[in-house]
C-alpha cells in the first residue's frame, strides 16, 4: 500500500483513500503505520470508510492518528462506530466526518456530537446523488441550528481548505439536539418507509404492503401538515410504479428503475424525518 501511495502522490494525488471492508484489511493492520506517516509528512487527508460491514474502528484509528496526525476525513459519518468516534475525535483539529449516509438521523447524531466545522458534504455517488444527498444535508443541519456561516463551511469551504493545506477553522461546540419531536403522521410514515427501503433495495416486491401503508398516512385529512404530505405523497405514486413494473421491464432498465424508484423513497423519508426543517 505504501508504494502505491507515494506513486499516486508523486502524480498529483491530493489524497489517500482507504476501505478497510472492500481492502479486505483491520485498523490494527501494521501496514497502515507508514501510510499515516506519509499523509502526515506530505500534507495529504486520509479519507477512510467508516460506514457498514466494519467492526469497531474507533480505538485503532485514534492510535494511528496519536502517532502521525494527518488529517483525516471519516466517512459516512462514522456510523460503523460513531460514539466511540466522537468521543476519540469531537473537537480535534484536522478531523472531520463527512455527510454520505442514508438516514437524516444519523447526521442529527453527528451533528450532536462533533463541531459543525468538522463536517463535510459528500454524496457518496452513485449511492447518493443529487437532490436527497443535498437536501438531507441542508434539512439535518438547520435542524440542528447550524448557522449560515457553518453550512457554507459544510458545504464547500471546510474542504476547499483540506484540498489547499490551509489550516482548519476553529471549532464551535456541537450543535445537533439531544432529542426530535416529530408529529405522529411523520413517524408512521417513516416506519413504512424504512420497511420498505429493503425490499425495494434488494428489488423485492412489497408484498407485505409497506408503501401503501405509508401512502395511508399521508392521507389523513387531519394531520394538520397537508402540504408536506402531499409532497411525500407524490414521490410515492411514482416510486410504487416504477416498483410495480420492475418484474416486467427489460433487463436492461430494471437497474435503472430500481434505482429511480428507491431515490424517490429515500427522498420522501428524508422529508418525513425532517418534517420541522
Amino acid at each position: 500500500p505504501l508504494e502505491e501511495a507515494v506513486r499516486c502522490i508523486d502524480l498529483g494525488a491530493r489524497g489517500i483513500k482507504l476501505h478497510p471492508r472492500a481492502q479486505k484489511f483491520l485498523l490494527d493492520d501494521d501496514r497502515l503505520a507508514p501510510v499515516f506517516e506519509l499523509a502526515a509528512a506530505r500534507r495529504v487527508p486520509i479519507l477512510i470508510h467508516g460506514g457498514r460491514g466494519l467492526p469497531p474502528i474507533a480505538d485503532a484509528l485514534a492510535r494511528l492518528m496519536d502517532a502521525y496526525e494527518p488529517q483525516l476525513i471519516v466517512a459516512h459519518a462514522g456510523i460503523a462506530d460513531l460514539a466511540a468516534l466522537a468521543r476519540h475525535f469531537s473537537g480535534r483539529p484536522g478531523v472531520f466526518f463527512d455527510t454520505s449516509v442514508w438516514s437524516a438521523l444519523d447526521l442529527l447524531d453527528l451533528y450532536r456530537l462533533v463541531a459543525p466545522e468538522q463536517v463535510l458534504y459528500a454524496s457518496d455517488y452513485p449511492y447518493g446523488q443529487q437532490p436527497a444527498s443535498l437536501l438531507m444535508a441542508l434539512r439535518t443541519a438547520r435542524m440542528a441550528g447550524l448557522d449560515d456561516w457553518q453550512l457554507r463551511a459544510m458545504l464547500g469551504g471546510s474542504a476547499t481548505r483540506i484540498a489547499n493545506a490551509e489550516e482548519a477553522l476553529p471549532h464551535s461546540a456541537p450543535r445537533g439536539p439531544t432529542e426530535i419531536s416529530t408529529p405522529i403522521t411523520f413517524a408512521r410514515i417513516h416506519q413504512y418507509l424504512s420497511m420498505a427501503t429493503p425490499l425495494l433495495w434488494t428489488r423485492q416486491a412489497d408484498t407485505i404492503g409497506v408503501l401503501g401503508l405509508a401512502l395511508n398516512a399521508c392521507d389523513e385529512r387531519s394531520n394538520g401538515h397537508r402540504e408536506a404530505t402531499d409532497r411525500i405523497r407524490e414521490l410515492l405514486l411514482v416510486a410504487r410504479d416504477l416498483w410495480r413494473v420492475l418484474p416486467e421491464a427489460e433487463e436492461a432498465d430494471v437497474a435503472r428503475t430500481a434505482r429511480t424508484a428507491f431515490r424517490l423513497l429515500h427522498l420522501a423519508n428524508v422529508l418525513s424525518v425532517t418534517s420541522t426543517a
